[in-house]
């Protein structure tokens, strides 16, 4: 199905909330890292410069870097608005308000801005939809799915779960996954069955409490590696 850009809410995440979200240690960062639905983030852009072995795949790099820039300035302001009238829906921890959030938004973005069209001619940034990726078996050791997976639990049903993470343990050995709630604030009703799916095919799960939480309860990501 083709995207269309005036759907999209193109909200990315820095490098160090991937860090957070994702717990990623100095090991970790030594591995070569996919990040899937990665979006305008600027973890692929930060790391890079770092010497950091990272690609982004999602299906808005079928889109131009003013495209994607446009877009995100053509909702933020609403977006912003309506996380201010739902203070109590958000831990101001790591963003101290909507307002911080707003600039960081911004920052991330300018940055991904920066980034995209260099980026996407040395093949860092790909075209790339789940739950299919063009990637060969095991080009990756890591990867990564923030915001999209259980997020969007309401939209994407079980069977869409079980296919992505598959496909991207495919490519990967491990496949970490945040937040584990809903849109809604609720814990996602897929996580146990995707959990109970992979342990009984032989992967190691587990939930990890992390150092990132901008939704109430929404500090754990799911971690599925082979044995």
């Amino acid at each position: 199905m083709t995207m269309r850009l005036d759907q999209v809410v193109p909200f990315g995440r820095s490098f160090d909330e991937y860090v957070r979200m994702f717990a990623l240690d100095a090991v970790d960062l030594g591995r070569s890292i996919l990040g899937v639905a990665d979006g305008p983030a600027s973890f692929n852009a930060e790391g890079s410069a770092k010497g950091i072995r990272i690609q982004s795949c999602d299906p808005l790099y079928a889109f131009g870097a003013d495209e994607i820039r446009d877009r995100f300035y053509a909702v933020i302001d609403n977006i912003i608005t309506q996380i201010e009238n739902t203070p109590n829906n958000w831990v101001w921890s790591y963003h101290k308000s909507a307002a911080d959030l707003r600039k960081n938004r911004i920052k991330v973005t300018e940055r991904f801005y920066a980034d995209y069209e260099t980026g996407k001619a040395a093949g860092r940034y790909l075209f790339g939809e789940l739950p299919n990726l063009s990637y060969e078996a095991n080009s990756f050791s890591l990867s990564l799915c923030s915001h999209f997976l259980f997020l969007y639990s309401a939209q994407l049903d079980l069977e869409f779960h079980l296919k992505a993470i598959t496909e991207m343990l495919r490519i990967s050995q491990e496949a970490r996954l945040f937040p584990l709630l809903t849109l809604d604030q609720k814990k996602s009703p897929h996580l146990l069955p995707v959990v109970g799916h992979f342990q009984s095919r032989g992967y190691q799960c587990e939930i990890e409490k992390v150092a990132y939480e901008l939704q109430p309860g929404g500090n754990e990501m799911l971690k599925i590696s082979r044995l």
